[in-house]
């Protein structure tokens, strides 16, 4: 027995594009009523992601529900080895492979293999939702805040929530208001995709006299053009505003380009042996093609919401004006104590005036793609041509996302060059057994994961400035303070 939904319908007003989706997915509800934000309901869950740090928590609970395996009605779901991949000491020795073990046994998709058949697949999570995400009317729950996913709707979970999601393929959850985000102007060529995401905040911020008004909404991102990994860079970044998911709204043929990118990297992954008894990576494939053909025949077109949708508000985000680099800034020394170690000081690189020291550089965790390991070679392409070789000055750590993504850039060329100019590459015969907390002056290649942004993982050294791709910057996370500085963690691209 599950308690009645509470239903909202709001007569003569369309749908946003969340709206549409819980619509779809919706059960228990009154047959042909139309529901809108602030409903209270039961709806299916599509795919379902577990992590490590929490799995063995919602490993539990599936037993202590008498759980023994996944609700057939969810398309697929993953348990990822990221947040304990970079060190793989007594403790994750001890808990990771008894939680594959079950998880395999339930039903997942595991980044181990239990038999070891399969290489270790330690890939980031989200990354990997990302592209076993198939269809943009599908509902995602993971155990992690940054489960936000480019296609379908997204939402990050505890340890229970997910148990359930697994067990009975279903969620309970209100229907969140949406904040549409649309832009004008054009991007100029030598600015990063990063520096918009970082754009927005500050010009959303502007707009509404410093009032978050993403905060508990979803994030509707109206920008089609964008494939999957470089939509990702956008609603993964949606967490660090309180957000409760986003949504990218994609034209049909950039959303087609996403699935076919989506479809290469599932089939790795069934070629690597990745797939189990019920072939779940192949029905995902199956899927993709049937969204496709639909797409491509007008049966039922990509994703968009009512143009009488209602929205709690709007923000028009201007392109032109963004003319220089921008930082996220967690302005640790700010003589108002609420606005250190946050994303609330967004401020242009000429601000710093060229003379802030960095001690280390990170380019890695769930916030990167293929295309910022690319911006990186060609980094170390161009200082090559220029100067005759290339001296690293400060130690930077690179951690690609998944080893799907690894073996794309080995096909093109990229990271031959990235291991030419490393002095450290990771090797999964020999994973390292305990935290690194001090770096020489040189690249390191690390093993895909989350590494420092997962804080109780690598670390820098304490009172370090650290640039990176990574968005925690709270407090002690990537970096302590250190009795003469505080640490700091400014987030931004590497393009520069």
């Amino acid at each position: 027995m599950f308690a009645p939904s509470k239903e909202i319908s709001n007569e003569g007003q369309g749908l946003t594009a969340v709206e549409k989706i819980f619509n779809r997915n919706a059960v228990g509800i009154t047959p042909g009523k139309i529901l809108h934000a602030g409903s209270d309901v039961r709806v299916e869950v599509n795919i379902v992601g577990s992590q490590d740090t929490t799995g063995l928590m919602t490993a539990q609970e599936l037993e202590s529900m008498a759980a023994t395996v996944i609700s057939p009605i969810v398309d697929g779901a993953y348990q990822s080895g990221c947040h304990t991949a970079s060190v793989w000491d007594k403790k994750a020795q001890a808990n990771i492979p008894k939680l594959m073990r079950f998880m395999n046994d339930f039903g997942l998709i595991t980044a181990r293999d239990p038999k070891g058949e399969y290489h270790s697949m330690t890939d980031v999570i989200h990354k990997v939702l990302n592209d076993i995400t198939v269809d943009e009317w599908a509902i995602i729950i993971g155990g992690d805040s940054h489960t936000r996913m480019s296609k379908g709707v997204a939402f990050g979970a505890d340890s229970g929530t997910v148990a359930l999601a697994l067990a009975t393929g279903e969620a309970s959850m209100p229907i969140p208001e949406s904040v549409k985000v649309t832009f004008k102007g054009e991007m100029k060529e030598h600015m990063d995709f990063r520096d918009v995401v970082h754009a927005t905040q500050a010009q959303m911020l502007q707009q509404f006299g410093g009032e978050n008004v993403f905060q508990g909404r979803i994030i509707e991102v109206h920008i089609g053009t964008l494939p999957a990994d470089q939509a990702f860079t956008f609603t993964d970044w949606t967490a660090e505003m309180k957000a409760k998911a986003s949504i990218n709204i994609s034209e049909d043929d950039t959303l087609i380009e996403s699935l076919e990118i989506a479809k290469g990297r599932i089939q790795i992954m069934i070629d690597k042996g990745m797939d189990n008894e019920r072939q779940v990576l192949q029905g995902l494939i199956n899927k993709a093609d049937k969204r496709i053909a639909e797409i491509k025949s007008g049966e039922k077109p990509a994703l968009t919401p009512d143009a009488n949708a209602k929205y709690y508000a709007e923000v028009v985000i201007d392109l032109d004006v963004i003319v220089e680099p921008m930082i996220a800034d967690p302005d640790v020394n700010n003589k108002d104590v609420s606005k250190r170690y946050t994303h609330d000081t967004i401020r242009a690189l000429s601000h710093y005036g060229g003379d802030k020291k960095v001690d280390l550089g990170f380019v890695g965790s769930c916030m990167v793609h293929k295309g910022d390991l690319k911006i990186v070679s060609q980094m170390l392409k161009n200082l090559e041509a220029q100067q005759g070789k290339v001296e690293f000055h400060a130690p930077l750590v690179v951690a690609a996302p998944t080893y799907n993504i690894i073996d794309e850039l080995k096909e093109e060329g990229d990271w031959d060059l990235l291991q030419k100019y490393s002095g450290f590459e990771f090797s999964d015969l020999l994973p390292k057994s305990a935290a690194r907390t001090e770096y020489e002056n040189m690249m390191y290649l690390e093993r895909p994961g989350c590494n420092l942004c997962m804080g109780n993982q690598e670390k820098a050294a304490k009172g370090d400035t650290v640039m990176a791709t990574s968005t925690r910057l709270f407090q002690g996370r990537v970096v302590e303070d250190s009795e003469r500085k505080k640490g700091s963690l400014c987030w931004r691209p590497h393009r520069w």
